[in-house]
């Protein structure tokens, strides 16, 4: 995830790795939606995993080179404060 957002116009200000999921705290400019964010994060680290480890991938995504589900979740900070936000991601998994 970071080599993607080094190469990205957005910034992972946290990251934490749960039991079957993410948590991203990112900051981008008004000009990339959050599913353009998503799509590039899920499509660039699917690559990068299946070059990784696609003996160990094919035991369980045998029909196609596929590595996340298709749904996700997106919300803006809102009504916390961004250090909230940085010690509930932190807290997770």
């Amino acid at each position: 995830m970071r080599k993607i957002e080094s190469t990205s116009d957005f910034t992972i200000d946290e990251m934490e790795i749960d039991v079957n999921h993410l948590h991203l705290m990112v900051t981008s400019k008004p000009n990339l939606s959050p599913t353009q964010i998503v799509r590039r994060l899920k499509q660039e680290s699917t690559i990068c995993m299946w070059k990784l480890f696609p003996k160990e991938l094919e035991k369980h995504f045998w029909k196609e080179k596929t590595f996340w589900t298709d749904g996700y979740f997106v919300s803006s900070i809102g009504e916390v404060s961004t250090e909230t936000l940085r010690l509930y991601i932190q807290n997770q998994g």
